[in-house]
């Protein structure tokens, strides 16, 4: 019986570093190596936009057609003051595993950035960074900024954060109908999971773009403290 008393103890306590440590890598770990990744995305962004030739004032040339994104790599960086001036995130193409291990996904298939239709993006609510984990603190009226390299876009929430299912894939349409737009619009939909630990159902905000300005104009109104 003592044998088998210890024995049972023992795997207890086994299991229960087991779980512990299980839980310090989902809170802790993978948040360091997300925050690691998603420096790497910003840094290989701005770099590349530092090698871009510079564009004359008055040139006459016509601008070079933007290049399409490509799957994986990162294209933007999001801020949103709401959760925090110092919160900004790479914006990579995809919304697979990987991709939102690095930052947020835009959705394929869907607009691209400042265009006619609905740019749609994902994040993590938790894990990864956790970087829509106060997601439900965004309210209408709030900006959604994206710097692409050579444009500042500034969107306003207009609705949100409102509560569906994953199956609702109409939140991410060219007009979403449950977003109260009726025409097309330049859009902006932002997606992520509830609740806060599990993906039972997502969380939507849509917004409209509200301004642009050249990157050479400095940082838009709405990033300035």
């Amino acid at each position: 019986m003592r044998v088998i008393v210890r024995t049972v103890s023992e795997l207890c306590v086994t299991v229960g570093t087991v779980i512990v440590l299980f839980v310090v890598y989902v809170l802790f770990w993978t948040g360091v190596q997300a925050d690691h990744l998603m420096g790497d995305q910003i840094d290989l962004l701005q770099d590349q936009w530092e090698r871009q030739p510079a564009v004359t004032a008055g040139a006459s040339a016509s601008p070079a057609p933007p290049a399409p994104y490509r799957s994986g790599k990162p294209f933007a960086i999001m801020y949103i003051p709401r959760l925090g001036f110092t919160w900004n995130k790479p914006v990579l193409e995809g919304t697979a595993t990987g991709t939102l291990k690095k930052g947020l996904g835009h959705y394929a298939g869907t607009a691209r950035l400042g265009q006619t239709g609905n740019f749609s993006v994902a994040g993590h609510r938790r894990t990864h960074g956790d970087p829509f984990k106060d997601f439900p603190k965004l309210r209408r009226g709030d900006a959604v900024v994206l710097n692409d390299g050579t444009t500042w876009f500034t969107y306003r929430i207009d609705k949100g954060p409102y509560r569906t299912v994953p199956t609702d894939i109409e939140v991410i349409d060219p007009v979403p109908r449950k977003s109260g737009y009726t025409r097309p619009g330049r859009y902006l939909t932002l997606t992520t999971c509830d609740p806060e630990w599990g993906h039972s159902h997502r969380l939507i905000v849509w917004a409209h773009l509200d301004s642009t300005q050249p990157v050479d104009a400095g940082e838009p109104g709405a990033l300035r403290r």
